[in-house]
């Protein structure tokens, strides 16, 4: 495992519990987009399934664990535990619009032409615009919390590094995934405006807001 494989596995993973830790010590949701916390749920679900198959590595299995885990945990604590402080009102992103297409280009672009292999591709696809709810959110609301533009960055960072960590690979390795490497770009991609607006703003300890 080279460096930028596992920084930015570092950087999921923070972007992660700063996520949790800001739902459970404010108590609250608001901000929040309950659907993409929902689509993240459903990459990973269908991401690590060859949990049920194989065993790469301890720290592999004990990752896969963890994201699953936090995600569903997400979701409980949006709509279950602090239902009553989540914004469902600015929410309003249609998630079908994602899925549905997605499936069908999981269907028709992968590597193989099996259940778990197009579920595999199924969630990178969603992976790479499963943050646009939560982006469309705050362009509803007109600004986000400082705590939640912290979970975008490292979320953003970790799909960057990641990008990196396929470069390396391909130099070092002579290891090529396209459908890795096209998704990435597309999230990084969704990202590049977010980023622009954190560095801006919020690194000068002002609110980040994005145009309506």
């Amino acid at each position: 495992m080279n460096i930028f494989r596992l920084t930015g596995d570092l950087s999921h993973l923070a972007a992660i519990i700063i996520l949790l830790l800001k739902i459970w010590k404010t108590r609250s949701c608001a901000g929040i987009s309950g659907k993409s916390q929902i689509l993240f749920a459903l990459v990973f679900t269908t991401r690590y399934l060859d949990l049920l198959t194989s065993f790469i590595s301890l720290y592999n299995t004990s990752m896969k664990v963890i994201y699953i885990g936090c995600a569903y945990a997400t979701v409980y604590l949006i709509y279950a535990k602090f239902k009553a402080t989540y914004d469902g009102n600015h929410d309003t992103f249609r998630v079908e619009f994602l899925v549905v297409p997605v499936g069908g280009l999981a269907f028709l672009v992968n590597h193989d032409f099996s259940p778990l292999e197009i579920l595999w591709t199924f969630s990178i696809y969603l992976e790479s615009v499963a943050i646009l709810p939560q982006l469309f959110m705050i362009s509803k609301t007109g600004e986000a919390e400082t705590i939640t533009t912290h979970y975008l960055f490292f979320l953003g960072l970790y799909r960057a590094l990641y990008l990196i960590n396929w470069i390396w690979r391909f130099y070092f390795e002579g290891f090529f995934d396209m459908i890795a490497i096209v998704a990435g770009v597309v999230q990084t991609i969704l990202y590049c405006d977010f980023f622009y607006l954190y560095v801006t703003k919020v690194l000068k300890g002002k609110k980040l807001s994005l145009p309506a």
